[in-house]
C-alpha cells in the first residue's frame, strides 16, 4: 500500500473557494472520481473528486474553509503494485505471483471458521406498526456489514427507525426498494455468514495470516479488526471531528443537497446523531408553517406564498427547455430576496443635464489625450457620491438584528454592467475621493473586467449604493430593485430632448430620466425627496460639487 496526499485540482483560475460540504471521512473507502469535498466559488460549486481509488486516511480541511489550487485536503492510502504484493504475503518469499497467494489465503480461512450459510433477513417486531414504508436503502449486494449495522431505513405514521443486520457477514441480495411496503416478519434480503459467528468470506481474504487450529474464527476476526474498524468508525469520528460534523448516509446528503437544506441546521433523531430522511422531512415542515404564518426571522421575514404552478408549455407549440446559467439563478434568487425583504418606493425626477452634456463635450478632446474616454457615468458616480454624503440616510445598512442601523464612513458605489453571461455588478471604491477622469478610467476596466468574466469576488463586494443606467438602450423609466443590503438604487433612462419653459419660453432641453428605489424601513420620504433633488441639481450644475 502507498499513501498519497490530496490536492486541489485546478479550479479553472477561481482562487480561495468555499469548502461547503465534507463528502467523506477518515476510514471510508473511495473509488477514483468519487467526491471527496464540494466547493463553491463566486459563479458554480464543484466536487473535489478522488484521484485515485483508496482509503481516506485523514481530512485536513473543514467546512467553512477556503482552498485554492494546490491546497492539501487530506491524505488517502492506494494500492501500488510493488507494496501490494508485499504486503499481501509479507511471510513467504517463495510466491512469484501475489494473485495466486492471494487467492489461497480464502481457502483456510472459511475452513477453520465455520461453514457458510445464507440466511433470511426479516424485518424485526415494530411495535405493533403495520405496513411501513421503505424510505431508504442503506445497503447493497456485496457489502459487508456487522451485526447491529443499518440495511434500511423505514417510516410509520410516527416516527422512521433502522432495520438491523441480524448477523455479521455479506450482504447477498436486497429484495426490497425504495417506496415499497413491509411488516414484521417480512424478508428484505439474504445475508452470507459463516457458523462460527465470523464474518463472511469477503473480509476474511483480506486477512492472509495462517490460520491456528484451536480458535481460526475469533482469531482472524481479530486480525481483521485494525483495517475494518476505519469502515465503521468515521461515523464515531464524524461525531468528532469538525471536519465532519454532521453524520448522514449519502441519500439523506443528496436529498439534502436537491432541497437546499444545510445539514447542521437538522435536528438528528438517528442513532448516534444520525440525519435521516424523516429528519429532514420534519425540518422542511417546519420551515414551511413558518413561511405560512408569516414568522419573522431577522430583518427580512419568511413570507408564504404559493409556489408557480407548473405548466407544459409544449402544448401550445414547439418549445427548447436551456438550463440557467450560475450567474442567472444567482441574480434571480437575488431579485426574488430582494424584493420579498425589502418594503421597495420609488421615486421619479428628471435632471436638467444640458449644461453638462455641452460640458462633457468640450471636454472630450482633453479626454482623449489622457486615454480615457468622457461617458456620463463618472458624472453620474461623482454626483451620487456628493448625494450620499450630503443625505447620510442613504448611506447605511440595516444590521441583520432588525435593532441597528449600520452607518458607513465610505462611499463605494456599485455599477451595474450588461454581460452576455448576465447582469454584474462591479464596485467602484471611494468615489468621493477620486476625479472625473479617474472615474471614467476605472468606470470603463470594471466593464470590460466584467464581459470578460474576469471581475474577482472582491471587486463586487462592498457597495453603499448602486447605478443602473440603462444609457442608450431605451425606455422612459423603470423602477430598479433595491440590492440589500443597500438601501437605495438610482435608475438611468435614455436623455430625451424636451421643450421646457424657461419663464418667457420654451427652450429645447436635454432631460435625463431618473428613478430613485429605496428600502422604506430605512429611509423615510422626506430624506429621499431630498436626495433626488440635490442629485438632480448637481447634474444640472456640477460647479455645486465645488461647494
Amino acid at each position: 500500500m502507498a499513501k498519497q496526499v490530496i490536492k486541489v485540482p485546478d479550479l479553472g483560475g477561481a482562487d480561495q473557494v468555499d469548502v461547503i460540504e465534507i463528502a467523506v471521512a477518515v476510514g471510508d473507502t473511495v473509488a477514483e472520481e468519487d467526491a471527496l469535498i464540494v466547493v463553491e466559488g463566486d459563479k458554480a460549486s464543484m466536487d473535489v473528486p478522488a484521484p485515485v481509488a483508496g482509503k481516506i486516511l485523514s481530512i485536513s480541511v473543514k467546512e467553512g474553509d477556503k482552498v485554492s489550487e494546490g491546497d492539501v485536503i487530506g491524505e488517502m492510502e492506494t494500492e501500488a503494485g510493488g507494496e501490494a504484493a508485499e504486503e499481501a504475503a509479507p511471510a513467504p518469499a517463495e510466491e512469484s505471483a501475489p494473485a495466486p497467494a492471494a487467492e489461497e489465503a480464502p481457502a483456510p480461512a472459511p475452513a477453520a471458521a465455520g461453514e457458510e450459510k445464507e440466511e433470511e433477513i426479516k424485518v424485526p417486531d415494530l411495535g405493533g406498526a403495520d405496513a411501513v414504508d421503505v424510505i431508504e436503502i442503506s445497503v447493497s449486494a456485496g457489502d459487508s456489514v456487522e451485526e447491529g449495522d443499518a440495511l434500511i431505513v423505514v417510516e410509520g405514521d410516527k416516527a422512521s427507525m433502522d432495520v438491523p443486520s441480524s448477523a455479521s457477514g455479506t450482504i447477498v441480495s436486497i429484495s426490497v426498494k425504495e417506496g415499497d411496503k413491509v411488516s414484521t416478519g417480512d424478508v428484505i434480503g439474504v445475508i452470507k455468514t459463516l457458523s462460527g459467528g465470523g464474518a463472511a468470506p469477503a473480509p476474511a481474504a483480506a486477512a492472509p495470516a495462517p490460520a491456528p487450529a484451536a480458535a481460526p474464527a475469533p482469531a482472524a476476526s481479530a486480525s481483521q479488526e485494525p483495517p475494518a474498524a476505519p469502515q465503521k468508525d468515521p461515523h464515531v469520528e464524524r461525531d468528532h471531528t469538525p471536519s465532519a460534523e454532521v453524520y448522514a448516509g449519502p441519500a439523506v446528503r443528496k436529498l439534502a443537497r436537491e432541497l437546499g437544506v444545510t445539514l447542521n441546521k437538522v435536528k438528528p433523531t438517528g442513532p448516534r446523531g444520525r440525519v435521516t430522511k424523516d429528519d429532514l422531512h420534519a425540518y422542511i415542515k417546519e420551515q414551511v408553517k413558518k413561511a405560512e404564518s408569516g414568522a419573522v426571522s431577522g430583518v427580512g421575514g419568511n413570507i408564504g406564498i404559493a409556489p408557480m404552478p407548473e405548466i407544459d408549455f409544449s402544448q401550445f407549440g414547439p418549445v427548447t427547455t436551456e438550463p440557467m446559467s450560475k450567474i442567472h439563478k444567482l441574480t434571480a434568487a437575488n431579485m426574488s430576496r430582494n424584493w420579498l425583504n425589502v418594503p421597495h418606493v420609488t421615486q421619479f425626477d428628471d435632471a436638467d443635464i444640458t449644461e453638462l452634456e455641452d460640458f462633457r463635450k468640450a471636454m472630450k478632446a482633453e479626454a482623449e489625450k489622457r486615454g480615457v474616454k468622457l461617458t456620463p457615468v463618472p458624472f453620474l458616480l461623482k454626483a451620487a457620491a456628493a448625494a450620499l454624503r450630503e443625505v447620510p440616510s442613504f448611506n447605511v445598512s440595516l444590521h441583520n438584528d432588525g435593532e441597528h442601523i449600520v452607518k458607513k464612513d465610505y462611499v463605494h458605489i456599485g455599477m451595474a454592467v450588461d454581460t452576455p453571461k448576465g447582469l454584474m455588478v462591479p464596485v467602484i471604491r471611494d468615489v468621493d475621493k477620486k476625479g472625473l477622469y479617474e472615474l471614467a478610467e476605472e468606470a470603463t476596466a470594471m466593464a470590460i473586467a466584467a464581459r470578460d468574466g474576469k471581475l474577482k469576488p472582491r471587486d463586487m463586494q462592498g457597495a453603499c449604493f448602486t447605478i443602473s443606467s440603462l444609457g442608450a438602450i431605451g425606455g422612459t423609466g423603470f423602477t430598479p430593485i433595491v440590492n440589500a443590503p443597500e438601501v437605495g438604487i438610482l435608475g438611468v433612462s435614455k436623455l430625451a430632448i424636451r421643450p421646457e419653459w424657461n419663464g418667457k419660453e420654451f427652450v429645447p432641453r436635454k432631460m435625463l430620466p431618473l428613478a430613485l428605489s429605496y428600502d422604506h424601513r430605512a429611509v423615510n420620504g422626506g430624506d429621499a425627496g431630498r436626495f433626488l433633488t440635490y442629485l438632480a441639481d448637481v447634474l444640472a450644475d456640477v460647479r455645486r460639487l465645488l461647494l
